[in-house]
């Protein structure tokens, strides 16, 4: 492993590991998670981001902030690639690892300009809904890469179709931290008698598709009385969804809660769990439901499938189609024995996302890009980062 490969002098490799923001998105949040638990002794992580803002900042303190300005081609941006190359060749980085979509397009070229021997990016996303030139852009920067992590066979099977080779792409799974499995009191008061539905996703995308659960929220609401729904999540959107909300006879019905840093506890008040976007690569709103044993119904859209196996551990219906989706829900609301037991397999199958099998992933993947690269503690102690 990594540790064999530590100086006799004590130096050891040095690896960055860089992401846009540290806000509450998907990729921000496997950084933290990774960031805060990967500590493969004896490799150094040092952290960087392109805006050091979000509710993830208090827990990642040590965290170099490199800022593109508006623009990430614009003169700022290729001044602030410059500075990044620098820190990297400073402090003698081994390995370059980027996260997401915007820190590949900053941190693969300062890579490659500081001579890091091993750059990595990322591919956290299916790539349909960014632009034929956003694509094109990404795909070039990958093939300076020494490896893409995918998060998904979904979004693997898409790099392939751009002519990325599969020799270049691993798949390693997103990261479920301990807190998501724990026992925890419930945000809200428990419903006795009846079922509470939950969709967890930012509000700042259309292809979330709140409208579509909204529609089939209100397909139900006429039929159980007892039934109650909640939407976690803010942005731009939200004061639509709210007004489409009234306008489907919901507003005693559904409750806004905002950005919410207790999903265990907002998990642990609700029965089903609800996401019914149509573009996914490897969802954590619907990871951690089912480390909450709380049953899902999702879209069939990207890496749902590799989470929902459907009819055993949750559902999967067509996208687009509110009717569906409620029908589902409906199988779920009225037979709460069956809804339990989706719930426990899902549990069980969420255990092979913890975080101590995945940071043993990453950890693999850094030792063997090591020993593919030849860098051994005679070349650790002599040229640092400085050669390839």
């Amino acid at each position: 492993m990594i540790s064999a490969l530590a100086s006799a002098e004590g130096t050891a490799p040095v690896l960055f590991l860089m992401t846009n923001s540290l806000e509450t998105g998907g990729s921000e949040r496997q950084f933290a998670t990774l960031a805060g638990a990967l500590k493969p002794e004896p490799l150094q992580v040092r952290l960087g981001c392109l805006r050091r803002i979000g509710a993830f900042r208090e827990r990642l303190e040590e965290i170099v902030e490199f800022p593109p300005g508006g623009s990430l081609f614009k003169l700022r941006a290729q001044r602030a690639r410059l500075d990044l190359a620098r820190y990297l060749r400073a402090n003698r980085v081994v390995i370059a690892h980027s996260f997401d979509f915007y820190s590949n397009l900053m941190m693969i070229p300062s890579a490659r300009l500081a001579r890091v021997p091993i750059v990595v990016g990322s591919q956290r996303q299916l790539g349909d809904l960014l632009s034929s030139f956003r694509n094109r852009v990404h795909h070039a920067l990958f093939r300076w890469c020494d490896r893409v992590v995918c998060n998904s066979q979904a979004a693997a099977a898409r790099l392939r179709q751009a002519g990325i080779g599969t020799n270049r792409l691993v798949v390693i799974p997103n990261a479920l931290p301990g807190a998501a499995f724990a026992a925890v009191a419930p945000a809200l008061p428990v419903m006795a008698g009846g079922v509470r539905v939950v969709m967890i996703a930012r509000m700042n995308d259309p292809a979330k598709r709140h409208d579509i659960f909204l529609q089939a929220a209100a397909r139900l609401a006429a039929k159980h009385l007892q039934l109650e729904f909640i939407l976690v999540g803010d942005g731009p959107l939200r004061s639509g969804l709210e007004a489409m909300a009234a306008k489907l006879g919901l507003s005693e019905r559904i409750i806004f809660l905002g950005e919410r840093h207790d999903i265990p506890a907002v998990l642990t008040a609700s029965d089903i769990s609800v996401l019914p976007s149509m573009s996914e690569s490897l969802s954590n709103s619907i990871m951690e439901s089912m480390a909450a044993a709380v049953p899902v119904v999702a879209c069939r859209a990207g890496g749902n499938d590799e989470l929902i196996r459907d009819g055993e551990n949750g559902f999967l219906v067509p996208t687009s189609d509110a009717e569906a989706l409620a029908e589902r829900l409906d199988t779920l609301v009225q037979q709460p024995e069956f809804r339990k037991s989706l719930g426990v397999t899902a549990r069980q199958d969420a255990r092979r996302f913890s975080v101590e099998r995945v940071c043993g992933e990453y950890e693999r993947l850094y030792a063997s890009l090591l020993e593919e690269k030849g860098i051994g503690r005679r070349d650790l102690v002599l040229s640092g980062a400085g050669r390839s």
